[in-house]
């Protein structure tokens, strides 16, 4: 039985992957292939596992000529998105790459593609200007559309006005410039490109880490925007001047719990345990969950100590380093 479809399927139709040994059949493989190829996303995942797929079992699976090649260019445009010197052909329907490494001295670029030959400049990759100043660099033609060209000033006005008419839920990745949607209904906003697989910040665009949230930039984990400058400011003094006294309170409710808390949580894991074994005497069972909680008294002010004696100097470290390092800033 397929574990997708759920139907009884001849083993022939399981093709077997070598990522991981979780197998479905071929019908449901081709479906979840084609989805996400037409989805844009490069690395694919085996349907039941982290697992990545092969490029080789994506090539046998993909049932149409037509995905398989717009695989093999994604595949490639990957590639070249990663690589510094790569510059993309600003012509209408030109998605052509120049690989254009040490050319920052003399930025005059050729699309060699065959019946176009663009000339455009490497700095703000913008048509050939011999004798004017660099534009704004434009973003880069995202992964999800190869023939996404830079918008003239009057349709960057009009896509800006429409953007945020719309609630600005389309913006683009800061590492490929791949296009992405997203309902600003306040949700999450640890966005993760499914092209090259950058993480980062909806709200600031910004390529981050798992504390990008808990830093005091503004950022929130949920929210439609970033908080004021003046919200921020205002956090960032409340933390620096009341942190002494929070962090004490924490310290003291901790303490009390813990102490208390561990004797009585492994008593009751004890009872709970010996109920369930039947051999186990009345006295047997007494002399059990006494002794385990007794033996908690002696280790809860040592699992106390450690956990207060670490989290407090790293709370103080945060707030009156980092958090004093921003508020400078």
């Amino acid at each position: 039985e397929c574990p997708l479809c759920l139907l009884p399927q001849p083993p022939e139709a399981f093709p077997t992957l070598a990522s991981c040994a979780h197998r479905s059949c071929q019908a449901c493989l081709e479906q979840y292939l084609c989805l996400a190829v037409s989805e844009s996303r490069v690395q694919v995942s085996c349907p039941h596992c982290p697992a990545a797929l092969q490029p080789s079992d994506i090539h046998r699976l993909l049932p149409e000529p037509a995905l398989r090649d717009k695989y093999e260019e994604f595949l490639l445009r990957r590639l070249l998105v990663a690589d510094p010197g790569t510059r993309w052909c600003p012509a209408p329907d030109c998605s052509y790459a120049v690989l254009a490494h040490g050319c920052a001295e003399c930025p005059r670029l050729t699309c060699e593609r065959e019946g176009c030959g663009t000339e455009f400049c490497y700095h703000c990759r913008q048509p050939w200007h011999p004798d004017g100043p660099c534009m704004p660099v434009p973003p880069a033609p995202g992964l999800a559309t190869p023939s996404a060209q830079p918008a003239q000033p009057e349709e960057s006005a009009h896509g800006e006005a429409l953007a945020q008419a719309e609630g600005e839920d389309i913006k683009v990745c800061p590492r490929c410039s791949a296009f992405i949607m997203k309902i600003n209904d306040g949700s999450c906003n640890r966005m993760n490109c499914t092209v090259c697989g950058c993480l980062f910040c909806w709200l600031c665009l910004r390529e981050i880490s798992d504390v990008h949230f808990l830093s005091p930039s503004g950022c929130t984990f949920w929210g439609k925007r970033p908080w004021s400058r003046t919200r921020r400011i205002l956090w960032q003094l409340g933390m620096v001047l009341g942190a002494p006294m929070i962090i004490s309170l924490v310290a003291g409710i901790a303490v009390p719990v813990l102490t208390i808390g561990i004797p009585i949580y492994m008593g009751r894991k004890v009872l709970a345990g010996g109920l369930g074994r039947s051999s186990l005497s009345g006295c047997q069972q007494c002399l059990s969950v006494t002794s385990s909680i007794l033996l908690s008294l002696f280790v809860s002010p040592i699992i106390t100590a450690v956990v207060v004696g670490v989290g407090v100097p790293l709370m103080l470290t945060y707030v009156y380093g980092t958090v004093v390092l921003s508020l400078c800033r």
